[in-house]
């Protein structure tokens, strides 16, 4: 297990994460923690070790970009002093292109992304313990579909970038892939992207097996 008692888990994303939470500090008692992944990590890590006393903070908003990230970064992230910190953003950076491909300027290409993206994640890197990054995914089946196709090039630039900065990856898309095998799309995500509960345990799943969670432990 990663995490060392009494340190601060901050979410960063758009509505994946955001999930509803609470506004604007997402963190706290009454659903303040969206109805997502966030509020699973949250509730596992209070049930399995709470001993240890994570405190987590969830500032998901939904809509964003990478672009909208970086504009408030330094008031949501920087300024919080999170001991870790996940990322997981791109979705729209990709849908955009795809559900309103005449409107260019919502649209960010893997370039900016890429470059936007890396510049947060080094100038965040060495103010906290640990960085996670998450991939982002499409809940399609066809790897062939277009959208797919450039969801999983955002995805290489994800995991490029948590290479190079020895950062914590998290494939979202490999976990929903194995779970794709049995269950239609629209079982996990009606619209391919905001998931079920299981979809939200998906997630959940994927980011636990990387920081060590021992599902076993009680």
């Amino acid at each position: 297990m990663k995490f060392e008692k009494g340190q601060k888990l901050l979410f960063i994303g758009d509505s994946i994460t955001d999930c509803d939470r609470a506004k604007p500090e997402g963190e706290g008692l009454f659903g303040a923690l969206g109805q997502g992944y966030v509020s699973y990590v949250d509730a596992l890590l209070q049930s399995v070790y709470p001993e240890l006393g994570i405190r987590v903070i969830n500032k998901g908003i939904s809509g964003n970009n990478v672009l909208n990230l970086n504009a408030r970064w330094q008031e949501d992230v920087l300024d919080q002093k999170p001991d870790w910190l996940s990322i997981m953003i791109g979705i729209n950076d990709v849908w955009r292109q795809y559900d309103t491909p005449f409107i260019k300027d919502r649209h960010v290409y893997i370039e900016e992304y890429e470059q936007t993206l890396r510049k947060l994640v080094k100038e965040t890197k060495p103010q906290v313990e640990g960085l996670i990054l998450m991939t982002p995914y499409y809940l399609e089946s066809n790897v062939n579909d277009a959208m797919r196709q450039t969801m999983d090039q955002y995805g290489e630039v994800v995991k490029h970038i948590a290479k190079e900065n020895n950062c914590i990856l998290v494939d979202t898309q490999d976990g929903f892939n194995n779970v794709l095998k049995e269950l239609y799309s629209a079982t996990l995500a009606w619209d391919r992207v905001h998931p079920t509960a299981a979809g939200h345990m998906v997630l959940t799943r994927a980011l636990l097996k990387e920081i060590g969670f021992d599902w076993n432990r009680i």
